[in-house]
């Protein structure tokens, strides 16, 4: 670990003259999803499979400190979104005060929280106050019994969830809906509806083959552009631009009291343009949820590296990034569950 450290010691003596976070197929890196822990207090079946344990033990957990440390190094690279994500980030505790730590950095212009909001009414007041953006939830049926059949949980937390966050007046607050036929496919109308007279914006995701073989997923797949030119007939929709700094492509009622996106990583991939990379709750950067590439930063920090030698650090893991995935071709080649990546 030492001759490690070393190796990025002696790098920071001579500046980089390269663009900050820029990967070798030229796009730029501004934006990371933060996973604070695996863990879940729900078992979507796409997320989690039954009877999986095999989650990251506490000690291998990132700490706050650390967390912020490496925050302010993507910071100082040009990074200015980042969104906590999970498994739940809201199991993990006093997860409102390293919002509050992350939002004081210089340089991090939004900040929002992925969340299935069941636990979100006893601390929408906490994360509201410590400048969380936007609110991304998880929210794939307003069936009781088809939630219950997902997730093994109760669908009225979530919603009084919303509520709450709706009453507090977050600047955004998105739904995503992964879209599976056979599961929930007939419900998108009700639930562009639901979103329309709560003020919320609906993002449909595609399924995508991880944790699996791939075939449950296929099995389950709906395009979205056949579902996109459905809903804009059907809603009189437009094409527009929604903030977020995410791949969605959105469209919008002609009076803006509807916005929908669509992510299309399956009928239409957006590896072109995609500017994020993830980081697991044990300090693994992720550059691809399609593809290997990953470059453990939890040793480096635990040696004691320093700010300067972090963002070299982080450089040569963005170099890592590859051009695109291969969920089409070769959908059984990740076998990684998305609680254990990051949302």
């Amino acid at each position: 670990m030492v001759d490690l450290l070393m190796k990025y010691s002696q790098r920071t003596k001579t500046p980089s003259t390269k663009p900050a976070l820029i990967d070798t197929h030229g796009r730029k890196i501004e934006y990371l999803r933060l996973s604070v822990t695996d863990k879940c207090n729900l078992r979507c079946f796409y997320c989690l499979p039954k009877g999986f344990k095999d989650f990251e033990e506490p000690e291998n957990w990132l700490t706050y400190d650390e967390i912020n440390k490496v925050i302010h190094a993507f910071a100082d690279l040009g990074v200015s979104r980042i969104r906590i994500t999970g498994g739940e980030p809201l199991v993990r505790k006093n997860i409102h005060q390293l919002a509050r730590k992350l939002k004081c950095i210089k340089g991090i212009d939004d900040l929002s929280l992925s969340t299935n909001a069941s636990l979100l009414s006893k601390q929408a007041d906490a994360l509201f106050e410590s400048g969380i953006d936007r609110l991304n939830v998880s929210l794939d049926t307003l069936n009781d019994k088809r939630f219950k059949n997902i997730t093994q949980g109760d669908l009225a937390p979530v919603l009084n969830g919303l509520e709450k966050a709706k009453e507090l007046g977050f600047k955004v607050i998105k739904i995503n809906m992964v879209v599976m036929r056979g599961v929930n496919k007939d419900e998108i109308s009700d639930m562009v509806r639901f979103c329309q007279q709560n003020g919320f914006i609906l993002r449909l995701i595609e399924t995508m083959p991880m944790g699996s073989t791939g075939q449950a997923a296929n099995e389950q797949f709906v395009d979205l552009c056949e579902t996109r030119i459905k809903l804009q007939h059907e809603f009189d929709l437009i094409d527009t631009v929604v903030d977020g700094g995410g791949p969605a492509r959105y469209m919008k009622s002609k009076n803006g009291d509807l916005h929908i996106g669509f992510i299309t990583p399956i009928s239409q991939h957006f590896c072109e343009t995609c500017n994020r990379v993830r980081m697991s709750v044990d300090g693994t950067l992720y550059m691809c949820l399609g593809q290997d590439h990953s470059f453990a930063l939890r040793p480096l920090l635990r040696a004691g590296i320093s700010h300067d030698e972090l963002k070299f650090a982080i450089q040569e893991a963005i170099a890592l990034k590859p051009e695109r995935h291969f969920f089409n071709e070769q959908p059984e080649k990740i076998l990684r569950f998305m609680s254990m990546t990051g949302g």
